[in-house]
């Protein structure tokens, strides 16, 4: 079986692959004050509800995107389950040309999206990651990535809101009934709901410019699962995107 772990900024994703199946996953939060012991912990007691043992784990990918948590996850999967993990970055075989102009400035996420996407879509295609903050990744027809776009994500916004206010308190992020709020918290609701929306279609459609109307946009990440809904341009949700991607990319460099 292969574990696929991607650490983010806000949230640790795990997943078990049996061949191409991804039959358990888990969310825990990334919290870069604890320690190896503690996830090796949190991780076997995951796999244990779930009925699976530690010896059940043959092979382990990493993406990150938070540098200090990279080496207690690698000391992890060394202590549990005697492997030394591959780890997206320099060296590994992507087979995704990145033409930005410093490739090693692309998170490891957006490239692990970007090659599950046109593994499964192909290209032209837009990922929309909904995360800690909110990305846009553009794949050519080709199968290259592009480049793409970086906002502040939805809850981001909200917290900002809450800490650079003086009066303005911390709220549940959820559709609102009526655009026009009747309390502060209905209107800041409609501002953050209502004002994401039009930020994440107003940028895909102009991506969409440059690549072409036929172009494929895919949306996953934590805070995609209701506010996917509200963008007519978005064609396909994939929650597991990212693990699916460390899958295909763990297949291309195996041996």
């Amino acid at each position: 079986m292969l574990l696929a772990i991607d650490i983010g900024n806000t949230n640790v994703a795990l997943g078990v692959f049996q061949e191409k199946e991804l039959i358990k996953n888990w969310k825990i939060k990334a919290v870069q004050e604890k320690t190896c012991d503690e996830y090796a912990i949190t991780l076997l007691n995951l796999l244990s509800l779930s009925g699976l043992e530690a010896a059940s784990i043959k092979s382990v990918i990493i993406s990150s995107v938070v540098p200090p948590l990279t080496p207690v996850f690698q000391n992890v999967c060394r202590s549990l389950f005697q492997i030394r993990p591959l780890v997206v970055g320099p060296g590994l075989r992507t087979g995704l040309a990145i033409l930005y102009e410093n490739p090693q400035e692309v998170g490891a996420d957006r490239v692990v999206a970007s090659i599950a996407v046109f593994d499964k879509f192909g290209g032209p295609s837009i990922v929309v990651d909904f995360g800690t903050a909110t990305t846009f990744d553009a794949i050519s027809s080709t199968g290259e990535y592009l480049g793409g776009a970086i906002a502040p994500g939805i809850q981001i916004s909200a917290e900002a809101l809450y800490l650079k206010t003086a009066k303005l308190p911390r709220i549940e992020i959820k559709k609102p009934k009526e655009a026009v709020g009747r309390t502060t918290v209905t209107s800041m609701q409609s501002g953050l709901y209502f004002g994401y929306i039009g930020l994440v279609s107003n940028i895909i459609k102009e991506i969409k410019r440059e690549l072409g109307r036929d172009t494929k946009v895919v949306s996953t990440g934590s805070f995609a699962v209701e506010i996917h809904k509200e963008i007519e341009f978005i064609d396909f949700h994939e929650p597991f995107l990212v693990l699916e991607g460390l899958r295909i990319l763990h297949e291309r460099n195996r041996e």
